[in-house]
């Protein structure tokens, strides 16, 4: 995005100068999600949506999933947060709205369960559930994070696609035992897998514009995967780990990383904060914290197929750049295919110059005109 004379941004909003709240955290007034969303989550979502049978299957499910229901069960059996129930987590969630311009708070939940985790779900009205296990083992800046992370799923729209996921995964082991009955539903949960996988690195760059603090959404991940002996773990030995996860091993390793991420709804934490910590120290990250972003007004001009440029352009710097065997055999057979189609052009090319002086030379020929080139011909023609 580039500013224009008229104070506009290239996205078509007001270039304002978002106003720091009490605690010095920023505001992005009219943000839209295209803001912060990874490229590879809205490219998975195009391919979702091209999927053969998702739009029979996601429209048969917006009408007969019990969103009612779900919210009943979390009613009767969780905690919902308020001024009098999680005071502390109420005020993270309002500020969480304030800071991306939501107006409809979504209502948030703590349900227990030993298990850290956190999760947007709903069709109509997103509903944000935290369990006690990630509430006990966070601290206050931390949690920040998380919340500003399932706010932004809010803001995206991810709770929806969310939420058939978890219905289609318990309703692959329902028919399991039925042939050729799980394969068409496990086919669109697999998609669906992936699209939410490149979907939580669009949120965790979320929770860091509501908690604008790289160190503690680094904390947040680090502490997802090894608990809370934060005392015994080191953020940049942590991030040397996802390094090595990236360069490391053969072509094998390559295979065995995608086996082992395919049955997952996340990416792998130190995957996760290594992306993140790119995009904050990336030129993206820091325009938007000067107020340049693009504004929600502007999504209806929003163009699909820019997008899937942006989307294209991300993937091939990131196969050119990427240390993993299998992208790097891929970067280095596209390098080769291009080099061969180079010379092909060129030897196509020299063919038809040749060609082209052969019939040059019957011309000559024929008028007897011995200049050479063109205008030697054109002139014997015109003779």
């Amino acid at each position: 995005m580039t500013d224009n004379a008229d104070g506009t941004d290239s996205a078509g909003g007001i270039a304002e100068e978002p106003v720091p709240p009490g605690g010095g955290r920023r505001s992005f007034p009219g943000i839209s999600s295209r803001a912060y969303e990874h490229p590879a989550d809205r490219s998975a979502l195009v391919a979702l949506r091209k999927l053969t049978g998702f739009d029979t299957v996601f429209k048969t499910l917006s009408g007969m999933l019990p969103e009612r229901s779900l919210r009943l069960l979390f009613l009767s059996d969780s905690v919902r947060v308020g001024e009098q129930q999680f005071a502390h987590l109420h005020e993270m969630l309002l500020d969480a709205c304030r800071i991306l311009d939501v107006e409809r708070v979504p209502p948030l939940y703590v349900t227990q369960d030993p298990n850290p985790n956190a999760m947007c779900i709903g069709l109509d009205q997103p509903i944000i559930v935290l369990t006690t296990g990630l509430v006990e083992l966070l601290d206050e800046d931390e949690m920040r994070v998380v919340i500003g992370h399932e706010v932004g799923h809010a803001l995206s729209g991810h709770a929806v696609y969310r939420t058939i996921l978890l219905f289609l995964t318990s309703l692959a082991v329902r028919i399991a035992w039925i042939p050729l009955g799980n394969i068409a539903i496990m086919a669109i949960v697999t998609a669906l897998r992936e699209w939410f996988r490149k979907s939580e690195l669009s949120a965790d760059r979320a929770g860091l514009l509501v908690g604008q603090d790289e160190e503690a959404s680094l904390r947040t991940l680090m502490k997802l995967a090894g608990g809370n002996h934060l005392h015994e773990m080191n953020v940049d030995a942590f991030l040397a780990q996802a390094d090595e996860y990236e360069a490391g091993g053969d072509l094998r390793d390559s295979v065995l990383k995608i086996l082992n991420v395919l049955p997952r709804s996340h990416p792998f934490a130190a995957v996760r904060a290594a992306e993140l910590r790119r995009w904050a120290r990336g030129r993206d990250y820091q325009r938007i914290m000067d107020g340049h972003y693009p504004r929600r007004d502007g999504d209806a001009d929003a163009s699909v197929s820019g997008a899937f440029r942006e989307s294209a352009g991300h993937f091939t710097e990131r196969v050119r750049t990427s240390r993993d065997p299998l992208m790097k055999l891929v970067s280095d057979v596209a390098g080769g295919a291009g080099e061969l189609g180079g010379r092909l052009r060129d030897f196509a090319t020299g063919q038809s110059r040749s060609r082209g002086a052969g019939r040059g030379g019957t011309d000559q020929a024929t008028t007897g005109d011995g200049s050479p080139g063109d205008d030697g011909a054109g002139g014997g023609r015109e003779g």
